[in-house]
C-alpha cells in the first residue's frame, strides 16, 4: 500500500537541489520538491504550503483543509493501531 502524508514546508534548506524542511504532527522532514517546483522562485514560494509526501518527495502541491481532513484521518487510522506513530 502506497501512502502521501500531508505536510507544510516550513523553510528551503538547499533551492540548488530542491531540498526543503516539512513538517507534520509535530516532526520535522528533509524532503525534495522537484516535483512541485521547478525554478529558484518556485521553490521560495513553497514556503508555508502544504504538500503530500511520500518517500521523501512531495508529489503535489495541497490546500491547507484537504491537509487538515487527510491528518484526521490518518488519525483516526492510529485509534485501530495506537501502536504506529504518524510522521
Amino acid at each position: 500500500m502506497c501512502l502521501a502524508v500531508p505536510a507544510q514546508i516550513v523553510e528551503i534548506v538547499d533551492a540548488e537541489y530542491r531540498l526543503a524542511k516539512a513538517q507534520t504532527g509535530g516532526v520535522s522532514r528533509t524532503v525534495n520538491v522537484m516535483c512541485v517546483a521547478s525554478t529558484d522562485e518556485e521553490v521560495d514560494d513553497l514556503v508555508g504550503k502544504w504538500v503530500l509526501i511520500h518517500v521523501g518527495f512531495a508529489m503535489n502541491v495541497i490546500d491547507e483543509q484537504d491537509a487538515a481532513t487527510t491528518l484526521e484521518l490518518l488519525t483516526d487510522l492510529l485509534k485501530y493501531n495506537p501502536d504506529e506513530e504518524l510522521v
